[in-house]
């Protein structure tokens, strides 16, 4: 049952990634990978969310850690395609996008996840 729920949940996930980013990339044509990123933050927000509340909040939950936290959110975020990416912009020499494409997407994640635990205690 555990490996229905993860595969259910990274298909949803990946789903899910795929739609936000062809919708972000409607809107923001560039070199910079603007979409990867924003997909890894919110990941990264809905992670610490999902870790509060169900290590925190609601344990009963607990048995749907795997669905959410592995299968979702694991296949929701994005960080081969991240790394793939950064790859791509060295390859081209595009070094003030790899500095800060590197440093935003690591600082916010980090903050991202702080700020999901934060708001998920809050409630």
């Amino acid at each position: 049952m555990m490996y229905l729920m993860i595969a259910f949940g990274g298909g949803v996930g990946a789903l899910s990634r795929y739609g936000l980013t062809k919708w972000i990339n409607t809107y923001w044509t560039h070199y910079f990978p603007f979409a990867t990123m924003v997909v890894n933050v919110l990941g990264c927000v809905l992670m610490g969310i999902a870790f509060v509340v169900i290590s925190e909040r609601l344990p009963v939950l607990e048995p749907y850690r795997p669905l959410v936290m592995v299968g979702f959110l694991g296949a929701f975020t994005t960080f081969s395609t991240f790394s793939l990416e950064i790859v791509s912009l060295i390859n081209m020499q595009a070094w003030l996008s790899v500095i800060s494409y590197l440093l935003l997407s690591c600082v916010l994640g980090v903050v991202g996840l702080a700020a999901g635990m934060a708001l998920a205690r809050l409630l």
